[in-house]
């Protein structure tokens, strides 16, 4: 059977509650990676998605300076917007040792990019759509 330390990635790239989404956006960017997940102490309190950045980065659409009559908040700098502000908590994890098909039923029925891999509590990888693709085409590539 394949299990998911088989082909999570590690050590893992990751932020804290009150680092900036500017940080967290340079990490994403110099990583390469679409998912952070947010530590304290090695334990997981949450998820930063791309998505999550998208969203919380404003937009020259968005700054309030468009219409002067606005009744909208300007938006916030970057680099003074605090990563726990638009993280995802509760965060559905995985055990290194439960089934690589378990992630893909979980990910797939979730929607999800990335699971976290938790080990007595302390995150230890995380799988990505990527890994699972890479498991995929290692099982069933006739000439490896």
């Amino acid at each position: 059977m394949v299990h998911i330390r088989d082909w999570m990635q590690h050590p893992v790239h990751h932020v804290k509650p009150l680092d900036s989404i500017a940080h967290a956006r340079a990490v994403l960017e110099e990583h390469r990676v679409n998912q952070l997940p947010v530590l304290v102490d090695g334990r997981l309190v949450g998820i930063l998605t791309d998505r999550d950045l998208r969203d919380a980065f404003p937009s020259v659409f968005d700054t309030g300076m468009m219409n002067p009559g606005s009744r909208r908040e300007p938006s916030r700098a970057p680099d003074d917007i605090r990563v726990r502000e638009v993280m995802t908590e509760n965060v559905l994890t995985l055990p290194p040792d439960a089934p690589l098909i378990d992630a893909a039923r979980l990910m797939r029925r979730q929607r999800m990019g990335s699971i976290p891999v938790v080990e007595k509590d302390r995150v230890v990888g995380i799988l990505t759509r990527s890994d699972l693709l890479d498991a995929f085409i290692a099982a069933l590539d006739p000439h490896p």
